[in-house]
């Protein structure tokens, strides 16, 4: 977990992402990414120059095919343990997306509902900075899935400043990768809960994710050129500072 630290602390500070009193958000859906973000976060704000607290906040999807839903009892008791207060909202997202609307590309649909649940519970504890769990293969998949989906050049950003809400987004994660964060999430076996999505695993973003798997495998390197060519274009808010120098994702 120091590696995933360091580099997220770096990450941090490469796009200025914390201010000083700033109360920020972890969006902790229960999986490796979020925990391992939360884990950072939490050890981050004891040492950090400029001093900010950090909430983790789950939102719970719904009921999944008339079943129980998903079990956070695990995460928060994790959050008691870092000392971080940890909040769970009630939804029916699945239930609207699945049952009722019986969408055939759920993802994006979801991904809006899942947003503004969020940002409306932000604006209700006036909190203006979230903290989400992007990761340095997250940001390759997106290129990619932009260039031959939408036939442009286009990612999510580091930074990004929502001015209908107010809300900036911060992804701490983007220089590590999503080997390392698996490994650091087994080595310090944090409670990740099972995802029950009918699409995971069946989405355009796996076919991506199993390009780039076979392409890094001929092309060694690949995605950490794809990476620093994103820095380097730039594409909008990734231009790279002097001192910038990417860390190459490790697998442990």
């Amino acid at each position: 977990m120091n590696k995933i630290l360091s580099y997220a602390r770096r990450c941090v500070e490469d796009y200025d992402m914390i201010q000083e009193g700033d109360c920020i958000a972890v969006g902790v859906s229960g999986g490796k990414d979020s925990l391992v973000l939360l884990t950072a976060m939490a050890r981050l704000s004891a040492f950090y120059p400029k001093r900010f607290t950090v909430e983790a906040i789950t939102l719970d999807m719904g009921h999944v095919d008339g079943g129980e839903g998903m079990d956070f009892r695990g995460v928060a008791d994790y959050c008691r343990e870092l000392g971080v207060p940890y909040t769970l909202l009630s939804s029916e997202i699945h239930h609207i997306i699945f049952d009722l609307r019986r969408e055939k590309n759920p993802c994006s649909m979801c991904a809006k509902m899942r947003r503004g649940a969020l940002h409306n519970a932000l604006a209700e504890r006036g909190i203006t900075k979230i903290a989400l769990g992007h990761h340095f293969d997250d940001a390759v998949e997106t290129f990619f899935l932009s260039l031959f989906y939408e036939g442009r050049l286009s990612c999510f950003q580091p930074v990004t400043y929502l001015d209908r809400t107010g809300i900036t987004q911060i992804r701490p994660l983007l220089y590590c990768g999503e080997g390392m964060i698996r490994n650091a999430a087994q080595r310090n076996r944090l409670p990740v809960v099972f995802n029950p999505c009918p699409a995971d695993g069946n989405t355009k973003r796996q076919e991506i994710k199993e390009l780039i798997r076979s392409l890094d495998q001929q092309y060694p390197g690949l995605k950490s050129r794809v990476l620093g060519a994103m820095q380097h274009l730039p594409l909008p808010e990734w231009g790279p500072r002097e001192h910038r120098r990417l860390p190459l994702p490790e697998e442990e």
